[in-house]
């Protein structure tokens, strides 16, 4: 059995529950005035649910006719610019290219989607060099995808995909509620040593990832191959990430 990642972070007891239940499936169905008493409570009951339903939906912004609020995002073809990333480049030593538009952006009335990638400069392992000039190098790359949903509310899904147990091929080792960012945000740790920072607000949903590669370079000579050098630690630029994240909110909200 697959079980889901481990979810920290979680609104503590005693807080504002994001599920209302008020159904007992062991209590019978209640007879004379009893079962008038049982009714009334129901309605009120129903009233409640209700009411707490408007109250979430129209505080995160869908308004009557269901869509959401954009909240004064734009995610547009040149929506890229705002991958500044000034954080985690100063962090790993500068970045090695201005933001990479891919092909697989979307421009449609209900959606709007941008994905970009940014390399950032190689490093050489010199400890791992060879007396014949071959060596290990390593690098970062981070990668942003921005939609922004004009007809449907990106929430359910948006949670949805925070219980999954594997993304592309790898698996989640767990995920970390991140607080005061957009309406939701979570921290997602993966297994190949990677970690994606998922945000939504509105009708914008942000996903912003960095991820670490390793690559050996061969010599003229036919020395051994040195070791494979320890991989990152990729927890290390979380704040890094966090804060650039916001970032690139404020810039999508104003370019």
């Amino acid at each position: 059995m697959i079980s889901e990642p481990e979810l920290v972070g979680e609104d503590e007891p005693g807080s504002s529950a994001d599920v209302v239940s008020g159904f007992d499936a062991e209590q019978g169905v209640p007879s004379g005035r009893r079962r008038w008493h049982g009714a009334l409570w129901g309605v009120a009951g129903a009233l409640t649910a209700s009411a707490v339903w408007a109250a979430a939906v129209f505080g995160y912004g869908i308004g009557g006719d269901g869509k959401p609020d954009p909240r004064g995002y734009r995610v547009e073809s040149d929506s890229c610019a705002a991958m500044e990333l000034k954080e985690l480049a100063r962090a790993l030593g500068g970045s090695d290219s201005e933001p990479a538009t891919e092909l697989d952006g979307i421009e449609h009335p209900a959606l709007h989607r941008i994905r970009c990638t940014v390399d950032f400069e190689e490093l050489d392992l010199q400890e791992r060099r060879g007396k014949d000039g071959s060596g290990w190098t390593m690098g970062y790359q981070a990668s942003l995808t921005a939609e922004l949903h004009k007809e449907t509310d990106p929430r359910p899904e948006f949670e949805a995909s925070s219980t999954l147990t594997e993304i592309e091929g790898s698996g989640v080792e767990r995920v970390e509620r991140v607080p005061d960012l957009g309406d939701r945000a979570y921290l997602v740790i993966m297994e190949d040593n990677s970690m994606r920072l998922n945000v939504v607000e509105g009708g914008a949903v942000m996903k912003l990832a960095l991820s670490a590669w390793m690559s050996y370079n061969e010599g003229d000579g036919a020395e051994e191959m040195p070791d494979v050098p320890e991989e990152p630690e990729m927890l290390a630029y979380q704040g890094h990430l966090i804060n650039d994240m916001r970032d690139v909110m404020k810039a999508l909200k104003t370019g």
